[in-house]
């Protein structure tokens, strides 16, 4: 599959080099260097390269928007068409000094982002679990009992897309319905990141949903 990343920050760069590892072709895009985005290319051992928005996005079967909720408006101007495009967003309506969530309750990032490009293939997903945790639930793979990832979206196929993704990277896919869902998944993922950076034990946490 041909994955675009849009973003280079934390989550951005560690899931392009984990979907690179797990066999992608990979553009990595959007950051204040070149410099950069060549080295994530060179480390990530794979089939990536960088590259502007605009060609991460041009060829992509999926494209993972990873920026700063106040980056969004740049980084869709120049990423260009994304008519029929997967977009697989992990990125989080956060103000400004990232202490809440500047849209909620009656909507959510997710569909703002649907809103902003009609005609894209949103997906949620990957935004609840820190990124500190994918690197270690990478390289667990195929252990039992591994650690769930929710993901919501409209568009069957495209949530399919985004399964496979989730799967590669090492989490158990779960289905938890339509884009709105994502009203619920965006202040889960704040609880995430309380359990991550406010506690004693580290950041690499994730979680797992299971039915008795």
């Amino acid at each position: 599959m041909k994955v675009g990343i849009l973003g280079s920050g934390l989550m951005g760069a560690k899931l392009g080099t984990l979907f690179a590892r797990a066999g992608h072709d990979i553009v990595f895009s959007y950051a204040r260097s070149r410099q950069k985005l060549e080295k994530l290319a060179h480390d990530a051992q794979g089939r990536a390269r960088a590259g502007t928005p605009a060609e991460a996005v041009r060829d992509a079967d999926a494209v993972l928007l990873a920026v700063h909720w106040l980056r969004m408006d740049d980084v869709l101007g120049q990423a260009g068409d994304l008519s029929g495009k997967v977009v697989i967003t992990c990125s989080l309506p956060m103000n400004a000094d990232d202490t809440g969530l500047v849209i909620g309750h009656t909507s959510s990032g997710a569909e703002d982002l649907a809103k902003r490009r009609p005609t894209a293939r949103i997906v949620s997903a990957f935004g609840t679990v820190p990124s500190e945790a994918f690197f270690d639930v990478f390289d667990s793979k195929g252990h039992d009992n591994p650690p769930s990832m929710a993901y919501c979206g409209n568009d069957a196929a495209a949530k399919q897309v985004a399964a496979t993704l989730i799967a590669d990277v090492g989490f158990e896919a779960v289905d938890v319905g339509d884009l709105r869902v994502a009203r619920y998944m965006e202040p889960f993922a704040l609880l995430m990141g309380r359990l991550a950076y406010n506690g004693d034990e580290g950041p690499e946490v994730a979680y797992r949903f299971v039915r008795y």
